[in-house]
């Protein structure tokens, strides 16, 4: 299970930590967010040390669609309502300045970067869109609302942007490490102020910036109850068609469309990690319906973090760490978003104003429905009385069948066979091997 970015670019290898280091700032995690924070930090005469517990970019990042776009999902409306214009407002604009970013930073780095249109479409809820569509007018936004598309099967329409893009996003990640200080195979095990601990050193910094994709601290700001993981799938088919455009079902559990280099890539299948999934089926299904010429080359899954109200968290870890900070929280959308959180928190360590700082604050309000959701899923099996049980926090694993991996439905950790870790938040692998259950 390797994806197509995988298989058509090699990242430069760094060495492990040997010792102790002293910085500036110490990012922690070197996924596209952690890399785009240390170059930006970096660009700005800030002295900073990345430091990354496998490969660079071996988590997410390599496993993303790679659509770079300020249009994720039918969110407007929803933010408009949940926050009010301003804040809304603020989140398109801190991702229409990612975007600006990315055209800037890839002018000079080949990444295959190709501006195409990107659409949210429903199958059967056209109402939906009509809100989204007034949701932007509100906000000034000149977005389309249209009744096709070059999808293989009816809509009932879909919201339209122009001028999104898309790109490469190992490629794009291999031109930022130049001059970068970056440290591989160095896991971080523990933070304090001042310090991080890791399996091979220790390192002093000023700042500390947490972008471990699921932060694995759980003493401060509760990102165990604000968050849960959810897992996609995507094929990469030989013989589709130009779809001409980016596409993504404003249903969670739908499909999304993208080229790449004369492939079609067809996504989705969406569930919370842990749960009961049919893994690649329903794409293969989806694939044979819609392109029955067309034949699969590569496949791969993705894990993202979903927070409470859709917007990530970026910002102070929680109010008693204010130089120790989070980058999570990505909702599906981690490239535009991994490009935000490099701006502010650059700006939060240089001591800059942001007008983007509150809509993105993970100590914002967390009255919602989804927080009774996962505080519910979290003491269903924390009582759930089988074993392996996740390091993390005690909870409860399963097995996934079409993976191979012990999984869990409270936080995402996920593990292989043999007990090694896959996924955070835990932070080594099982003590005991399990034994996969019978078939």
């Amino acid at each position: 299970m390797v994806s197509i970015w995988e298989k058509t670019v090699r990242l430069p290898k760094y060495e492990a930590l040997h010792g102790d280091v002293h910085a500036d700032v110490l990012v922690i995690g070197g996924g596209l967010a952690g890399l785009l924070c240390a170059y930006e930090l970096t660009q700005a005469g800030v002295d900073c040390v990345l430091v990354e517990a496998g490969r660079l970019c071996g988590g997410v990042t390599k496993n993303t669609t790679a659509k770079l776009t300020v249009q994720h999902g039918a969110i407007y409306h929803r933010l408009l309502k949940e926050f009010g214009r301003d804040r809304a407002r603020a989140y398109l604009d801190a991702n229409l300045a990612a975007l600006d970013r990315f055209r800037t930073l890839c002018r000079d780095i080949p990444c295959d970067f190709e501006e195409r249109p990107n659409y949210v479409y429903s199958l059967d809820d056209r109402k939906v869109l009509e809100k989204e569509s007034a949701a932007l007018d509100t906000l000034g936004y000149p977005a389309a609302l249209v009744s096709e598309t070059p999808l293989p099967f009816p809509v009932a329409g879909a919201v339209r942007f122009d001028r999104q893009a898309q790109f490469h996003p190992l490629r794009f990640a291999a031109g930022l490490t130049k001059g970068l200080r970056i440290f591989e195979d160095t896991r971080v095990l523990e933070v304090e102020t001042g310090k991080a601990v890791s399996d091979r050193g220790t390192i002093t910094a000023d700042h500390i910036v947490v972008a471990s994709h699921f932060p694995f601290l759980n003493k401060f700001g509760c990102y165990w109850l604000k968050q849960y993981q959810s897992r996609s799938y995507v094929l990469a088919l030989e013989g589709g068609p130009d779809v001409k455009g980016m596409y993504v079902d404003e249903n969670d559990t739908g499909l999304s469309f993208r080229n790449h280099g004369g492939l079609l890539l067809l996504g989705g299948c969406g569930h919370r990690t842990g749960k009961k999934s049919g893994g690649w089926s329903g794409l293969e299904r989806a694939a044979s319906r819609y392109y029955p010429d067309a034949k699969p080359v590569c496949r791969w899954a993705a894990q993202d973090c979903m927070t409470l109200d859709g917007a990530p968290y970026i910002g102070p870890y929680s109010l008693r760490t204010p130089r120790l900070y989070v980058i999570t929280g990505f909702n599906k959308w981690g490239m535009t978003s991994s490009m935000v959180a490099a701006m502010l928190v650059k700006d939060l360590i240089l001591g800059r104003p942001s007008p983007y700082r509150e809509v993105f604050s993970p100590s914002r309000s967390v009255l919602r429905l989804q927080l009774a959701v996962n505080a519910g899923e979290s003491a269903l099996n924390l009582l759930t009385p089988t074993k392996p049980r996740c390091p993390h926090m005690g909870c409860a694993l399963r097995y996934d069948p079409h993976e191979h991996s012990w999984d869990c439905p409270c936080h995402g950790s996920r593990f292989d066979d043999d007990g090694r870790l896959l996924d955070g938040p835990a932070t080594g692998a099982l003590p005991h091997p399990p034994r996969p259950p019978r078939t």
